[in-house]
């Protein structure tokens, strides 16, 4: 837990130290309180004392009190800003951290377990560091300056009050043990929850379409209930706490007046009116301690789920990344838009060691030329694309752009030379202009006759100019509000803008009609012409025309050349040809 507070910066110590000094102010007062009581408690019993003096005692005794109150709401101010100062700078940390991660990290963690370390973990901390902190550092100040305030008082009520400290520890221990384990089975439950509530909304056509409504429901029910049940047994626990201090509390005020009462039974006059004062003042400080630890007990029970918290954080920012920048070098000058693969093997981490995705795969794209891919699911086309922009990184050999390594390059530089489509088209919520002039490619905002442009040559203005707004009509979310061939079109408009050397298009073209599809890429090559093309593709119509195809299976290469080349050398083109046109097509 104490290592969240490497991440303290010089404003929050600052805060810290005047909360500090207000906490100690603020004991200060509450324990002077005491000692006006017995001030009062005497002249009440002198018979020589006057209403005035009284009076003086008691203004003395509401300037604490207030004072008190004013450095409690000035202590809150100074706790609240370094809670909510540490939990901006761990969700800045923690965006940062996840946007420089890979797909492996990504898969690693989840994401919606990441959503819920970035959201409800911080807000655990942040709650804990808000209220804890003075906590922390009131409860101790107060109970040691307290037990010397009572030091030497009678023996008696010292050994209640030290009876009542102990049960107290117990119960703090009692709570340790059983909701720590619980807070931290908490956690991944709510991860769970947030997972199928994501799988849920996301997958909602696919829900109603098959009429699975009572079986996302159970799931949703399954979840719900593991999380309340585990819920329900650490509040019950925490339960315990509140009538725990109350009888406490309640017990140790009447073991020092029963004591009291005794003691001031047995004494003459004059000593029944110190001994009464005494239990006054005891009974005051007595409360004081049992305050101080009932203060670390509320922090305590909420430490076993901000200490998962704070170790499911720290785990996210201490992973190390597996893809890091390189050292930078700059290409060669008239080396341009090429892509060279040199006997390049690929496994996924938690693969068998045998496993390879992509095994001894060795091409060489130079400028202006259109090299595609293709081959039956699961033959490695869409890994093979990902190395190049380094989404994951090469087992073994190398993957150069413009003749360097890309492990070389900065990932910022070698994204800038990229025009990168998906395989699934992702639109953000935002315009269509928004989405297609995302990322300025290091070059400054893109004109309106830029993100123009580029919608004509993916084919886009006859839908577009139909829209309200037009270019400013609005996106949803996931772009939920247009078709699948429209957010294709939108996505690959977003790679024409950037005006890359190269263009990656990861089975691009699968939603368009075979006309659209056939236009575009007519359109694309001529008005792109000298850029380097790579496209992953299921449909022979799609590649026919490429300067090089390379056909893949089972994660090797077993064909490379031109569709004509393939026809005659290459079986499982050829059947892969056969199985989508005729023969009169393909001539």
């Amino acid at each position: 837990m104490l290592k969240i507070l490497k991440y303290f910066e010089k404003k929050d110590w600052i805060f810290v130290v005047f909360a500090f000094i207000f906490i100690v102010t603020q004991v200060w007062l509450d324990l002077k309180l005491p000692d006006y009581m017995s001030e009062i408690t005497m002249l009440v019993q002198t018979k020589d004392s006057s209403l005035h003096d009284i009076f003086v005692s008691g203004g003395y005794m509401m300037l604490c009190a207030l004072g008190s109150l004013v450095a409690a709401f000035v202590t809150g101010y100074f706790t609240a800003a370094v809670a909510a100062n540490l939990s901006w700078k761990l969700r800045g940390l923690l965006y940062k951290k996840v946007e420089n991660f890979s797909k492996a990290e990504i898969n690693k963690f989840s994401t919606s377990s990441l959503i819920t370390r970035s959201t409800n973990d911080i807000t655990q901390i942040q709650t804990l560091v808000a209220m804890g902190l003075q906590m922390l550092i009131k409860a101790p100040i107060t109970a040691v300056w307290a037990i010397c305030k009572i030091l030497g008082k009678d023996f008696q009520w010292t050994m209640a009050t030290a009876g009542a400290v102990i049960v107290l520890i117990i119960i703090i221990a009692f709570v340790f043990i059983f909701a720590v384990p619980k807070s931290k089975k908490m956690q991944k439950l709510t991860d769970n929850l947030n997972s199928v509530t994501r799988e849920n909304l996301s997958g909602i056509r696919v829900v109603r379409a098959y009429n699975a409504e009572k079986y996302q429901s159970k799931k949703f029910e399954k979840a719900n209930s593991d999380l309340t049940n585990t819920n329900l047994i650490v509040n019950r626990v925490m339960a315990i706490i509140q009538p725990g201090m109350t009888m406490i509390m309640s017990g140790l005020t009447l073991a020092i007046y029963w004591i009291g009462a005794g003691l001031i039974n047995g004494a003459d006059m004059q000593d029944k009116m110190v001994l009464f004062s005494d239990m006054v003042v005891f009974s005051s400080y007595s409360m004081q301690i049992i305050m101080a630890f009932m203060m670390l007990t509320i922090t305590f029970s909420m430490m076993p789920r901000a200490i998962v918290a704070v170790n499911r954080i720290r785990e996210v920012l201490e992973t190390k990344e597996s893809i890091v920048d390189g050292i930078g070098l700059t290409p060669c000058d008239g080396v341009e838009g090429e892509i060279e693969f040199k006997n390049v093997s690929f496994k996924y981490c938690d693969s068998d060691e045998s496993d390879y995705a992509i095994r001894d795969i060795s091409f060489k794209a130079k400028k202006g030329e259109t090299v595609a891919f293709i081959g039956a699911t699961g033959s490695g086309k869409t890994t093979l694309v990902n190395l190049i922009p380094r989404f994951y990184d090469v087992t073994e050999g190398e993957v150069l752009v413009d003749g360097i390594n890309v492990k070389d390059y900065s990932q910022k530089e070698l994204h800038n030379r990229l025009g990168y489509v998906s395989q699934k088209a992702i639109l953000f919520s935002g315009t269509i202009s928004s989405n297609v002039a995302y990322g300025s490619n290091g070059k400054g905002e893109y004109s309106e006759e830029d993100v123009r442009k580029a919608i004509e040559i993916a084919q886009g203005i006859e839908f577009v100019e139909k829209m309200d707004n037009t270019y400013n009509a609005m996106i949803a979310q996931g772009g939920t509000n247009v078709s699948g061939g429209q957010k294709q079109r939108i996505s690959i408009a977003r790679a024409v803008c950037r005006k890359p050397e190269i263009y990656i298009f990861d089975d691009s073209f699968s939603a368009l009609d075979y006309k659209t599809d056939r236009v575009l890429r007519s359109v694309l090559k001529k008005e792109t012409s000298g850029v380097t093309t790579l496209i992953v593709a299921q449909r022979i119509g799609t590649i026919i025309d490429a300067d090089k195809i390379i056909v893949l299976d089972e994660g090797e290469m077993v064909g490379m050349g031109t569709h004509k080349e393939l026809m005659e050398n290459c079986k499982i083109y050829k059947e892969i040809a056969y199985s989508q046109l005729s023969k009169e097509e393909l001539a």
